[in-house]
């Protein structure tokens, strides 16, 4: 009898914490600083202000999500240049035209308020990798003009101006330039100047510390985890989460599995000897290695389910930033469509409730909460705002 009041009790809890949650997160402003869905709206031709099946993110979505902004990620490959960001934000910009009822693109925080308050998703957009101005203050300045929101200096390729996490790590000895060079930091002051928010996520270290003492603004990391928990390039040791908040800035969580989950590689590489035979036989019946693998993959979904990381991790990559530099400087940078696997429950954008409950389990208050979930990217936009 004892017992089963307890689970009475505990049941009831569990209950009061989960309706909690909901009550906290729609009165949040909640924001997700990274999401890649930009370049296969253009690939697919897909309508991302309608459900979609095959993406982690759209519109339907991320209001059932209380999703309130959204910054969109304008990204290329090595090779792409000024004219694909631009093509991306142009994207960005007829989605809205199809849309005005439900997204509006903004730029400040009277901006950004304004759009929340009339119920429409707030649009940004930051540019991943400075290879995209081609070494252009005017390109810069041009993609400024247009709104940009941040820069991350580098993708996983170096520029002739500043090295990458990827290349530092690994290439290190055929790098031209380590850190940033003189124009580096020009860019670095361009930025400050423009109200360009300085982003250091996949920028190598030299580099990063390079433009902390460059920039007179706070920085952030718009889709890091901690290295602590995964020793991954990509992952931020103690030592510079603590470097972006002595800036005033603000380290947002990325969700990929690979970056949080330190066994994930370990589980992936395995996955794939597992069914190796079975994929080269399905790519030459299809003449397609990704026809192939998506036909694995659905087969063996379960087995793909099973490797995600749980959802418990990536709370303890937020929790140990917070506890070392303290809850006004993390965020969430959730990275989604640009990885293929996230934690179990946060399958897409519709889930971030999952987030809220969660902190409010290990006991977060409800202030800090809201600090997490958007105050800490509103507070750093402004401070990066130009008069």
């Amino acid at each position: 009898m004892k017992r089963f009041l307890l689970s009475i009790l505990l049941l009831s809890a569990l209950s009061a914490l989960a309706q909690t949650a909901i009550k906290l997160h729609q009165k949040a402003i909640v924001v997700d600083t990274h999401g890649d869905i930009l370049s296969d709206q253009i690939k697919s031709g897909i309508d991302i202000g309608l459900l979609q099946k095959s993406v982690n993110f759209d519109l339907v979505r991320a209001k059932q999500g209380g999703l309130d902004v959204q910054v969109f990620s304008v990204w290329s490959d090595y090779t792409g240049g000024f004219a694909w960001a631009n093509r991306q934000i142009d994207s960005l910009d007829t989605l809205i035209k199809r849309h005005p009822d439900m997204i509006a693109k903004v730029r400040t925080v009277k901006e950004l308020k304004s759009a929340v308050k009339q119920g429409k998703m707030a649009a940004l957009f930051g540019v991943e990798g400075g290879h995209m101005i081609e070494n252009k203050i005017e390109n810069l300045e041009a993609l400024a003009k247009r709104g940009m929101t941040y820069m991350t200096l580098t993708w996983n390729n170096s520029t002739p101006w500043s090295s990458s996490a990827y290349e530092e790590t690994f290439k290190k000895d055929s790098l031209k330039q380590v850190g940033l060079s003189d124009l580096g930091k020009q860019i670095i002051k361009r930025m400050n100047e423009l109200g360009v928010i300085v982003d250091l996520s996949h920028v190598g270290e030299t580099s990063f510390y390079d433009a902390i003492k460059v920039s007179v603004k706070p920085v952030m990391a718009s889709h890091s985890s901690a290295y602590v928990f995964n020793a991954h390039q990509r992952n931020l040791k103690d030592d510079q989460i603590i470097a972006i908040a002595k800036t005033g800035g603000v380290v947002f969580v990325n969700f990929y599995s690979g970056f949080i989950d330190s066994t994930y590689s370990r589980k992936q590489k395995e996955y794939t000897a597992r069914h190796k035979t079975e994929l080269s036989s399905l790519a030459v019946r299809y003449q397609s290695h990704s026809k192939a693998s998506d036909e694995i993959n659905v087969k063996y979904r379960q087995e793909i389910q099973d490797m995600r990381a749980p959802l418990s991790l990536l709370i303890d990559h937020i929790d140990h930033m917070v506890k070392l530099v303290g809850a006004d400087h993390v965020g969430l940078g959730a990275d989604y469509d640009g990885a293929e696997s996230y934690p179990k429950g946060l399958d897409d954008v519709s889930k971030y409730p999952l987030i809220t409950e969660a902190l409010l389990q290990r006991g977060y208050s409800a202030k800090d909460v809201k600090k997490i979930l958007g105050r800490n990217f509103i507070r750093l936009l402004r401070e990066n705002e130009i008069d």
